[in-house]
């Protein structure tokens, strides 16, 4: 009776479907635990078999934890709006929810291949009505939510209102607007509803404002910076530039110290804590204003230095700050209108990033230095960023290495206030007890106390303040595009108003454009149907807006990260259609247990994620401030390219051996026209593209041999394996045994298919250990010591292994259990049924094949985890060495509990011993009771 892959696999996969064998109860008496994937995004292009290394992870553990008798939720869904389904929708017409459910077909029938324990019954797609009307509600709590930070957390708006009405807001402590206008409540009281909505828009948690974003007209949307790779649109490779827009934005600031917090109450790896520290940036210093001269402004400049105030020699503003245009000198305008434009077509990321290039121009301008009244030249240059504290600088070229660079560059002053101090040290290296001068009240000051005595002078004169500072900017919550959530506003009187909940959701209407109107409009400008009815609570032909009882809708969409931000939660209770996730389900399942997906999520996803439910705590709608205790980042399977050699100029193609004598160029060809030798395949690759039909091949002994690459798996490199092909030829547990055999999980490493074999073999010998010609093969005798020893040994390991998510000695652990057990050729029921138990999280299938013939009738899934008894470890026997002299000649084995007379006489007994002896009484015997025998002779 043969092991077929194929033939078991369909019939575990469509019993696990009929019988909803991994549905999770949200009642169970059992403990929780929530395993859960960063679900996808379904490319059109399907999985390859990178992307299923974590999927297979997070499934083990989920089984393994099923097997020690938690109830386990590990859900899936997909992550469905996005920009590259609306990009297809503009360059075929075809609508975007069209493409998304064809590729999520693929998607599902691929995971379902591949035999994951997915509780689908709890499917969430971020494009579907019934999901993204629940991201709008999310939406309408943050606008009707400011932060208070006397109590530090966000509280609904009413409150601050009520303040505003009995004590004005001179003494209220928000997270707001930083140009917040001073009144009492008798002014707020007498201001128009227009007026009173815009102060609240200075202080709710999303909220309107003109920011600078990353515009691509190509695209026609915002993007943000992880969707720029070199100055350009990640999709597309679309040139980006700086605009200012009016958007939508989220006040994630509000939250900097606590998202800096919790991450010391999280088990999540280091580096991504370490990056998301780096991202929200906190830093301690001072407010410092200067005024222009000349100019009713000021520039507010954020410093972590104040003591090194009296070295400003020039100051730097963002090419976009605010203040550029307006002081900028006629002198100067032509060349400062030219570097700002020139500016706007770099990313920030791209500035950052670029230490290199020295910058800039000067405005014509002048500052005034706060203490001496001297004039401080103002200039412009790429490296300060408008988002990035005040978007200006005081440079301090004796102290910081770049402002230094820039000063040397254009020629600038670069006073040495600093004694016995290299000039080009930055300020932050700086030791105690550096002196400074120009100053009455800084002489003999050490620069942690000169930075307090700054602070205290600069807040005594006027001129500024102590402040925490942190890098982290408010996020742009709007993108012109049509595939994404629509926002449940509508305008009245230019002010944005929420629609109801209860009238939720506001469904994405029909366009006949995926495109920008022509008059620059987000693609929801297409829409005729896209007006609000306050009388009738529906979306209403354009045609009817009378700005009285019909209003226009908001034309932007939300950004794809808004749908991934609470997801987690939804899966706890998907089919609620009354409120998000109901008490119950919340309060037991609390949090995602283990969290699997990529480090490249670590400022995005991530940290918005972190955001939103520190929100949701707050308003008490869920239990913990934290969604995910333990995150793991699994590593990269890497994909070997195919190359061929063209000689340069040319038609011809050298063999891989041959191409030292000839310039050549690299071209990436198909893998699947590529042998397990490393042979080309010529006539395929003429068929497979136009501009090989013709070509000449020059061959080594009758062949061509291509280069190899290992490097990212993808489609443009055309290394992409198909995990259906493995699944075909190898079988699904074949490719989830690999992938783990491949190395530990978060480390990235190559794919090489001729190596599933050897996972395919042991799947076979695991077979026959079971399985003979005419069937199974299981007696009901009593298991010797040996594979007693082997089974217990294999617990432990596996047990071990699995709690350490280290899957892949496990792989080894079992080949090594497999050999022995054959050697040993044992088919005990008391062996073989534990053992397929242990296997079974790994290998789902056939571990739930052979089960079934082994005579039960339900799944292998819950049965209890085997466990593992020390005793059968403990040897019991000792195979001595006997040496004569010095030299062993035979081996014996004895109780370990036996006497040193008894081993001596036991030995001497023995008819080996009394043969090497010839009856000479021997001098001594030495015994080392369960180590050696030595008879001297």
């Amino acid at each position: 009776m043969q092991y077929n892959h194929q033939e078991i696999e369909k019939r575990w996969q469509q019993f696990w479907a009929d019988n909803l064998t991994f549905k999770a109860s949200n009642t169970s008496d059992k403990p929780k635990y929530y395993v859960l994937d960063m679900f996808p995004y379904p490319s059109g292009a399907g999985l390859h078999v990178g992307h299923p290394l974590g999927y297979i992870a997070s499934d083990i553990y989920a089984r393994y934890k099923r097997h020690k008798g938690f109830n386990v939720l590990h859900p899936q869904g997909y992550d469905s709006f996005g920009l590259p389904a609306e990009q297809y929708a503009i360059q075929t017409g075809q609508h975007p929810a069209i493409t998304t459910e064809t590729n999520i077909k693929t998607y599902r029938r691929q995971l379902d291949n591949i035999g994951f324990s997915f509780d689908w019954s709890r499917e969430v797609r971020t494009s579907n009505p019934e999901y993204y009307k629940w991201t709008q509600w999310i939406f309408i709590q943050l606008f009707n939510s400011w932060y208070n930070k006397d109590t530090d957390k966000a509280e609904d708006v009413s409150t601050l209102v009520s303040k505003f009405e009995t004590e004005g807001n001179a003494n209220i402590n928000a997270v707001s607007d930083e140009d917040i206008t001073v009144f009492s409540a008798e002014e707020w009281k007498g201001f128009s509803v227009e007026k009173q909505q815009e102060i609240l828009l200075q202080y709710r948690l999303t909220f309107l404002s003109d920011t600078e974003v990353n515009w691509c007209p190509a695209l026609g949307t915002v993007l943000a910076n992880d969707e720029i790779v070199n100055g350009v649109s990640e999709r597309g490779g679309h040139p980006v530039v700086r605009k200012k827009m009016t958007q939508w934005s989220m006040r994630i600031s509000a939250y900097a110290q606590r998202l800096l917090d919790g991450l010391q109450n999280i088990d999540w790896p280091q580096p991504l804590k370490d990056s998301q520290t780096n991202w929200i940036g906190r830093s301690q210093g001072a407010m410092v204003s200067f005024d222009v001269e000349n100019y009713d402004a000021k520039i507010d400049v954020f410093t972590t230095r104040p003591d090194t105030i009296f070295g400003v020699s020039f100051m730097t503003l963002a090419p976009e700050h605010e203040l550029v245009a307006k002081i900028t000198t006629d002198e100067q305008r032509e060349a400062v209108e030219a570097y700002v434009e020139a500016t706007s077509k770099r990313s920030e990321r791209d500035r950052m990033a670029d230490v290199k290039t020295i910058s800039g121009v000067f405005t014509g301008a002048y500052a005034l230095h706060p203490f001496t009244g001297k004039q401080v030249p103002i200039w412009i240059g790429d490296y300060v960023l408008a988002s990035y504290g005040t978007g200006a600088v005081m440079a301090v070229p004796c102290g910081d290495q770049r402002d230094y660079d820039f000063a040397k560059h254009f020629g600038l002053d670069i006073p040495n206030i600093f004694a016995d101090v290299d000039i080009s040290e930055k300020a932050n290296d700086v030791k105690d007890g550096i002196k400074l001068a120009n100053s009455d009240f800084l002489d003999g000051l050490n620069y942690k106390k000169g930075m307090k005595t700054v602070i205290y002078e600069l807040e005594k004169r006027g001129f500024g303040y102590g402040k925490i500072n942190y890098r982290l900017r408010d996020a742009v919550f709007s993108r012109q595009r049509y595939w994404g959530e629509p926002f449940p506003v509508y305008y009245k009187n230019g002010m944005p108003q929420m629609i109801e909940a209860k009238h939720l959701p506001i469904v994405l209407p029909e366009v006949e454009k995926y495109l920008p109107t022509e008059d620059g409009k987000p693609p929801l400008g297409n829409a005729e149907v896209w007006a609000w009815n306050t009388e009738t609570a529906e979306v209403v032909s354009n045609d009817l807006i009378d700005n009285e009882t019909v209003f226009p809708l908001e034309l932007n969409t939300m950004p794809g990260w808004a749908g991934s931000s609470w997801y987690f939660n939804r899966y706890m209770d998907s089919t609620n259609e009354g409120e998000f996730v109901s008490k119950e389900a919340v309060d037991y399942w609390k949090e995602v247990d283990l969290y699997i997906g990529g480090s490249e999520h670590a400022t995005g996803h991530l940290l918005y994620a972190r955001f939103w439910q520190k929100f949701l705590f707050d308003r008490g709608l869920l239990p913990v401030d934290e969604f995910a205790k333990k995150l793991i980042n699994q590593g990269m399977i890497l994909g070997t390219s195919a190359i061929v050699y063209r000689i340069t100029g040319t038609d011809k193609y050298v063999s891989k051996n041959l191409k030292g004598e000839y310039e050549t160029d690299e071209i990436r060809v198909d893998v699947k026209l590529i042998n397990t030798s490393d042979e080309l395949d010529i006539e395929a690759l003429k068929k497979w593209q136009p501009q090989f039909e013709n070509a000449e091949f020059v061959l080594e002994e009758g062949k061509y041999i291509v280069g190899r690459e290992v490097e990212k798996m993808s489609k443009r490199w055309f290394n992409v394996v198909n995990p259906d092909d493995i699944c075909e030829e190898y079988g699904a547990d074949a490719l989830r045994l690999f992938e783990m055999f491949l190395g530990p999980l978060e480390q990235t490493k190559p794919w090489k298919t001729s190596g599933i074999s050897g996972v395919y073999s042991f799947l076979k010998k695991l077979w026959k250990l079971y399985v003979g010609e005419s069937g199974i093969n299981v007696s009901d005798a009593e298991p010797t010591k040996d594979e007693l020893k082997t089974l217990h040994k294999t617990i432990k390991k596996v047990e071990e292994d699995i709690e350490n998510f280290s899957f892949n000695t496990s792989v080894s652990t079992f080949m090594i259990a497999v050999n022995e057990l054959t050697a040993q050729k044992c088919n005990k029921r008391a062996i073989l049924e534990p053992l397929l138990v242990l296997v079974s999280p790994y290998a789902p299938h056939i571990s739930e094949e052979l089960w079934s013939q082994l005579g039960h009738t339900e799944s292998i899934s819950t049965v209890a985890f085997p466990k593992f008894e020390a005793s059968h470890l403990v040897e019991s026997t000792k195979n001595y060495p006997i040496s004569f002299n010095g030299k062993m000649r035979f081996t014996l084995e004895l109780p370990l509990d036996m006497s040193k007379d008894e081993i001596e006489k036991t030995v001497m007994a023995h008819e080996k011993t009394q043969a090497q002896l010839q009856g000479r009484t021997p001098k001594k015997v030495i015994v080392v009771p369960g180590k050696i025998i030595n008879i001297v002779g």
